[in-house]
């Protein structure tokens, strides 16, 4: 089936695209690896790939180098289907790569007119003073996966070459220890790890730089972590789920361009957590609502869903009405960078660097990482491209280039109004460690008084995965039972996003050692991550060979979040790609 997939994807590349013919010629044999040497490898088509791939061709179609070719893959089955987010954007970056952005038909149609924020108690909610990070009038309400789309039209445009449905698996190095590129997975490998007759070989693709766009928690940009040593200098990443539903809603309760965020209920006072909901108007007009719920990862009680905590707050007197007589269109879920500046880890490395997500540029107060993936993208092409320079004129043919490094790129962030942006909002997450009265206090002192000035830089205490308590000293959370109308059980929601993996191919949530489930996860903290997985991919069933519980893994139910990958105990869970194209397939989150 996936050797019919690929094939399908050939009829769209460009007849001169060279990585088009090494694709049919993977097809055709059956063991080679095809190789391929484009000037820049970008892996991952959100925000940050797309926008620094324009960024490249940008300069050299300035630089009348009508042969230096960017190539992108990405691993959905077209671009955008896996991208999800709120989303506000803040169009800063976007004025500053696209200045005629409107005239080109961007997809920002719906403009931002009032805020509301909430803190929410078991029975009422009473109004917070706005904080200037989270005003967002003149800002638009958008479908990130749309904008991606249409970023990627501007990007062919160009000239940049784009494959999704593609997975990279692994980086390539040359004999120095320098990234040269990218191999792409085989397909058509079944569960048994044999060949099946669809079988055809992955590819490579050799590049001059190679950028990392993998979004949050990248399974090759884990690998180079360790590999370079990149968080030696940083502070633990810290992360949110992030859990999201697209509703129509009763045109009598639509206001397009209001933004409203809440905290509190129903959460505990030590747990990280708040809402979103965006009132957009759809292509054709339809009222539309885009909500969701971000819980963050260090949470300790290893009985919380983050799922049904989204479902019931949804239930909350001040939420409810907004959603009765209208309909859930599409759900899914998405982990988020909410470390901040001192999370960061070092941006570059020989042969690449990183961007976006997979990086952790997020401003978290205003909960917003658009722009800041694009404006990261765009230092790291511009340092790139910099760093090519002599290449490009001098030449060189693919054989005599070498793996270059954009040592440019740090120097360009720290110098950039991103840096300013990031450096002054560095305190506010850290200062929800202390609990939510604390983060409240700090927060409103820090972002209205303050600004970013204070003289210390406060840092976090643990990874998430080292926060859950024991079971012995942990609260059991009962939930309310789900009406199907307003909040709803998983696996219903589940089938809103789309989801498709062929069934016949290894799992890809890979456990270092099988038996940590039921020993010490199970043992311990009852089972979390039966709990903690917003797409039911997790679950104890009965063994009958042995009579106790074992640990089953639904693969095919996987939304590509990497919440299990971030906040299993011990780090006993790798996730790595599927076969390209398989995954969710998000129409307009």
């Amino acid at each position: 089936m996936l050797l019919s997939r690929c094939k399908a994807f050939v009829p769209h590349f460009r007849k001169t695209s060279p990585v088009a013919s090494l694709f049919r010629r993977a097809l055709s044999t059956e063991y080679e690896r095809a190789v391929d040497t484009p000037d820049v490898v970008i892996v991952g088509g959100g925000p940050s790939g797309l926008s620094a791939a324009i960024r490249l061709k940008q300069l050299a179609n300035e630089h009348n180098l009508n042969d230096f070719r960017v190539c992108l893959v990405d691993k959905a089955s077209e671009v955008g289907a896996h991208i999800l987010s709120g989303a506000v954007i803040e169009t800063v970056s976007l004025n500053e790569l696209i200045p005629n952005w409107k005239e080109l038909d961007a997809p920002l149609r719906t403009q931002v007119t009032e805020d509301q924020f909430l803190f929410l108690t078991e029975k009422s909610s009473f109004k917070l003073p706005v904080i200037p990070q989270l005003d967002n009038h003149g800002k638009y309400i958008i479908s990130l996966g749309q904008f991606c789309r249409w970023l990627s039209q501007q990007a062919e445009a160009l000239g940049v070459e784009i494959y999704p449905g593609i997975a990279a698996t692994e980086v390539l190095y040359d004999d120095e220890g320098r990234v040269k590129g990218i191999a792409t997975n085989d397909m058509g490998i079944g569960r048994n790890g044999k060949k099946k007759d669809s079988f055809a070989p992955g590819m490579e693709l050799h590049a001059r730089t190679t950028i990392f766009a993998e979004g949050c928690r990248g399974s090759l940009t884990k690998t180079l972590f360790d590999k370079f040593d990149l968080r030696k200098d940083s502070q633990p990443q810290t992360y949110g789920l992030g859990l999201k539903e697209l509703w129509r809603i009763d045109p009598a309760k639509h206001r397009p361009g209001f933004v409203q965020h809440t905290l509190g209920w129903p959460v505990d006072s030590k747990t990280y957590a708040g809402s979103f909901m965006y009132h957009l108007t759809g292509d054709s007009g339809e009222p539309l609502v885009s909500t969701g719920y971000v819980v963050g990862l260090d949470y300790q009680n290893p009985y919380m869903s983050p799922y049904y905590e989204f479902q019931t707050w949804k239930t909350h007197p001040s939420i409810r009405s907004t959603f009765e007589g209208g309909e859930c269109l599409t759900y899914g879920a998405r982990t988020i960078s909410e470390g901040g500046l001192q999370s960061l880890p070092k941006l570059t490395f020989p042969g690449g660097a990183l961007i976006g997500d997979c990086a952790g540029f997020l401003n978290v107060p205003k909960i917003k990482g658009t722009h800041a993936a694009m404006k990261s993208a765009m230092l790291c092409a511009d340092a790139t491209f910099d760093a090519l320079k002599d290449d490009l004129t001098s030449g060189l043919v693919a054989d005599d280039r070498k793996p270059r490094e954009p040592k440019t790129y740090e120097k360009r962030f720290k110098g950039s109004w991103l840096h300013k942006e990031l450096h002054e909002v560095r305190n506010f997450r850290p200062s929800f460690q202390y609990g939510m009265l604390f983060g409240l206090a700090f927060g409103a002192l820090d972002t209205f008084l303050l600004r970013g000035r204070l003289p210390l830089t406060l840092k976090y205490n643990h990874h998430d995965h080292e926060t859950l308590l024991p079971k012995e000293k942990a609260t059991r959370i009962q939930y309310p039972k789900p009406d199907g109308k307003i909040s709803f059980d998983l696996l219903t929601n589940l089938s809103r996003s789309n989801t498709y993996h062929e069934e016949d191919q290894p799992c890809h949530l890979k456990l270092k050692d099988r038996s940590v489930a039921v020993e010490h996860n199970l043992k311990i903290y009852d089972g979390p991550e039966s709990r903690y997985c917003p797409a039911g991919v997790y679950e104890f069933v009965d063994d009958s060979a042995t009579g106790q519980k074992k640990l089953q893994i639904n693969q095919s139910n996987c939304i590509h979040c990497k919440t299990c990958d971030i906040k299993d105990p011990t780090q006993n869970i790798n996730w790595v790609p599927p076969e390209g194209g398989g995954g969710p397939i998000y129409p307009a989150m």
